[in-house]
């Protein structure tokens, strides 16, 4: 017995000792496991550094490395897309390099500058403006005989004749324009005024940092947010269509100037008595008093959806700096609200920019092309050293809801507010909005929004002209200056 109970023993003993090894093995393997896991975790997240951030983070004003590259290279050209130089690096007579910029305000705010920081194109490209990919065997020669390489050109999409024409049209007034081809997304041309010259930026920069009310550095065209007005009735009209299945032909309402409910009045533009009025002659005429109306009739959940569709409230996935745009009806609004919000009045927010994606989306059967503004790196011989591709920025409306506003904005050129479109070599559509900003009611953005040809749409304008009054007086004449140079320059009429 007691040589049975010592082996018994023993064994439970032996048990114990594999036990407890194979608790340390588990621990040592647990140990590992997460070692290996931190690791991965690691070189991943370098992984991702190099690929996705690392431009970025060396873009970055404070970064020492561009100091280092400016050390090794000139200063590449920004170039528009026919061909015109719209910033490179000279020397001064000093000897020193200086960035010159020959059409001094009138690409300010697209090309921007690169001193006191950069903006525009110059910020967009400045990692392929700061590197060289010249020859090896040059790079070697200028390092033997400590002379520089030469930078990369950025080739824009931006149009010369374009941006004139857009430029002089909007004249001494403030305001944007943005003018882009709705099938590609490219920016052919983009006006911020007031504006400045970027060969005085070092001169006047105190004194524009230090002036609280300017906003003469701010580019209006994606960073200005203003009231919609009329304009808004693109969304409101998409609202109403989707609500309705697609089908308006039972509306009908009579306008007598004005519009009241609920003890609160919306009057028509200048109280015009627009008659007796179908949808579609509703949109054309851009009768406030119908639209009131049509914005009561609406479901503000199936509203806030479409304006959730149009961008509103969407941070812009863009590589540049944009202003988000904002809708902030809700669903328990009261009346005059709604009355207010349906015609692109209360505090319903929006950029040229996003205006312009949503015509482009009409005008490209419900897609949204990304709006870009490089199509290709070159080096000083014109090589490509990487080509931009479109890009699809998102679906936002159907092709049959496309079809239903392209129609009513080609009766807005036809039959409506924006006639001085009508009867030129190429068909138009568009929108005119005329958006009150202030206590004054006579005060007030002129606003239009765009495309050409009508039946197969090549180009999308959307200006804003401050304080200037009625979009059909002050902003349609702007577009067709537009169009015309459009075609003239860019793109014949077929």
């Amino acid at each position: 017995m007691a040589k049975k109970k010592q082996k018994n023993e023993e064994i439970e003993q032996t048990v114990k000792k594999g036990k407890k090894k194979k608790n340390k093995n588990r621990e040592l393997w647990i140990v590992t496991y997460v070692f290996v896991l931190i690791m991965l975790a690691v070189i991943g997240n370098e992984i991702y550094f190099v690929v996705a951030e690392s431009e970025t983070a060396i873009n970055n004003s404070y970064n020492p490395r561009q100091e280092l590259l400016a050390q090794k290279n000139v200063r590449g050209k920004i170039l528009s897309a026919d061909g015109d130089t719209l910033a490179q690096t000279v020397r001064g007579e000093d000897g020193n390099e200086e960035r010159f910029y020959p059409y001094k305000n009138l690409f300010s705010h697209v090309v921007g500058y690169s001193t006191k920081g950069k903006t525009g194109i110059e910020y967009l490209g400045n990692m392929a403006l700061l590197n060289s990919n010249a020859s090896l065997g040059e790079k070697i020669q200028n390092e033997i005989s400590s002379q520089k390489n030469i930078g990369d050109n950025v080739v824009t999409t931006l149009n010369v004749e374009v941006q004139k024409a857009a430029y002089d049209a909007l004249g001494a007034y403030d305001g944007a324009i943005i003018v882009t081809e709705p099938s590609t997304g490219r920016i052919i041309a983009m006006v911020s005024k007031p504006d400045y010259d970027p060969n005085k930026i070092a001169d006047i920069w105190e004194e524009l940092v230090n002036d609280e009310s300017s906003s003469v550095l701010l580019n209006r065209a994606t960073q200005g947010l203003y009231p919609p007005g009329s304009t808004f009735k693109i969304v409101t009209a998409l609202a109403y269509y989707r609500q309705n299945n697609g089908d308006v032909s039972g509306y009908h309402y009579q306008c007598n100037g004005s519009f009241s409910y609920n003890g609160d009045r919306i009057n028509c533009y200048h109280g015009s008595s627009h008659g007796s009025v179908d949808f579609k002659t509703s949109f054309e005429k851009s009768c406030n008093s119908s639209f009131a109306n049509i914005g009561l009739s609406l479901d503000l959940a199936g509203l806030e959806d479409t304006c959730e569709d149009m961008l509103f409230n969407h941070k812009m996935n863009l590589s540049y700096t944009t202003s988000q745009g904002s809708y902030v009806l809700g669903t328990q609004a009261n009346s005059y609200d709604v009355m207010q919000t349906s015609i692109g009045q209360g505090k319903t927010q929006i950029s040229p920019l996003q205006m312009n994606m949503i015509t482009c989306a009409v005008a490209n059967e419900g897609v949204v092309m990304s709006p870009y503004l490089i199509d290709r790196i070159e080096n000083y011989n014109g090589v490509t050293v990487k080509q931009y591709e479109p890009e699809k920025y998102a679906t936002v409306m159907t092709q049959d809801e496309a079809a239903f506003l392209k129609d009513l904005m080609t009766g807005v050129v036809e039959n409506g507010t924006a006639t001085r479109l009508r009867g030129l070599e190429y068909t138009a559509a568009g929108k005119t909005g005329s958006a009150e900003f202030s206590m004054d009611k006579s005060d007030s953005h002129a606003w239009f929004t765009g495309f050409a040809p009508a039946e197969d749409p090549q180009v999308c304008v959307t200006i804003i002209v401050e304080g200037a009054g009625s979009g059909g007086e002050y902003a349609v004449p702007i577009a067709k200056r537009i169009f015309d140079s459009y075609f003239a320059n860019v793109n014949a009429v077929k």
